[in-house]
């Protein structure tokens, strides 16, 4: 089935080759910033790396080192993707898209701008007054981006899916060529177990054939206990021994297997990565939990963004919604040198 998906998807890879040796020849001209440090955080498939969460560590890490930090993301999902928009803390999730607005409320002293265009935000972050010109940009998704060259291109790969075993879209999870890791001077293996030997590190190093020059990190997710999403939630629900999942990420696999471990009864309810939650779609929730009226409704972080303002959501609801924070973390004695280096 792989082979016959790869016959194909053809016409999309000659589409990909034929633009990234445009841009590896100069052909098409990629725009490069000498005053600031932009590092770019990318994949070669589409979702399921765990991207923004990956943002948000380094946006710690470098916080505690004194940089001036400012995000760029494209926003995806949102009503107008053509304009450029900075993101504050109260802006609406459908005019900034539901990871900027996570990111601007966890960390509301970093600049955060939604644009397409990563070059018009670039310029419009280095015109800011003074005080406020970030030192560091950290670029959301920039990999396939080429008409702006970062400082540093980070490429983050699944564990469970090495690059060079998946398919081309439709057929499989790739956007892009795999050959295309080669320009990541960093690779980041996400959502690994707790801890690797050695072996098992060398062999997704070989699976994904990463050189020798490319610096290579394995990271880990980290959950945390339940949040309530609203003020009138009830932590009571907290300890239940069932729950209610619902999610809009690209994969829930970890999740759910967390989610289980913790509550031996539970339940799962599946949307697409970046869901706009409808009516119809609170109500069938709403229906699901009344039906287990001991369970916590339990969501992603991404996904609660979208429903802090959505009517739809009634009191009976608003009480049991919990979101499961993360932070990622390196496996167990991974050596962090030179991973949050900024050039």
């Amino acid at each position: 089935m792989a082979n016959i998906g790869n016959i194909f998807a053809f016409p999309y890879a000659l589409g990909l080759w034929m633009r990234n040796k445009a841009y590896d020849k100069g052909w098409l001209k990629s725009v490069k910033f000498d005053n600031v440090s932009i590092i770019s955080f990318g994949n070669i498939t589409v979702g399921g790396t765990g991207k923004t969460p990956h943002v948000e560590l380094f946006i710690r890490e470098l916080l505690e080192r004194a940089w001036r930090v400012a995000v760029i993301s494209r926003g995806y999902g949102r009503k107008n993707p053509k304009a450029s928009r900075f993101v504050e803390t109260n802006s609406r999730v459908e005019d900034v898209g539901d990871e900027p607005l996570q990111i601007k409320r966890k960390f509301p002293q970093v600049k955060v701008i939604v644009d397409r265009d990563r070059v018009r935000a670039v310029k419009m972050l280095m015109a800011l007054p003074f005080g406020d010109v970030p030192e560091v940009i950290l670029l959301d998704d920039g990999m396939q981006y080429r008409r702006l060259k970062p400082t540093r291109q980070i490429c983050l790969i699944n564990y469970n899916r090495p690059v060079f075993k998946d398919s081309l879209l439709p057929f499989g999870r790739l956007r892009d060529l795999p050959s295309q890791l080669k320009r990541a001077d960093t690779v980041l293996i996400t959502k690994c177990p707790p801890y690797l030997n050695e072996w098992e590190k060398q062999q997704a190093i070989s699976v994904n054939r990463i050189n020798p020059q490319q610096k290579v990190f394995f990271t880990t997710v980290q959950y945390f206990d339940p949040v309530a999403v609203f003020p009138e939630g009830n932590n009571r629900y907290i300890y239940s021994h069932e729950a209610i999942l619902f999610t809009g990420i690209a994969n829930s696999d970890q999740l759910r297997h967390h989610v289980s471990a913790r509550y031996p009864r539970n339940f799962h309810i599946e949307f697409d990565d970046h869901h706009v939650f409808t009516d119809k779609d609170i109500k069938q929730i709403e229906k699901f939990a009344d039906k287990h009226p001991q369970a916590i409704v339990l969501t992603t972080e991404k996904d609660s963004q979208r429903l802090r303002r959505n009517p739809a959501v009634h009191e009976r609801l608003k009480e049991r919604l919990f979101y499961i924070p993360i932070e990622i973390g390196l496996v167990e004695d991974e050596n962090p040198e030179g991973l949050f280096d900024v050039k």
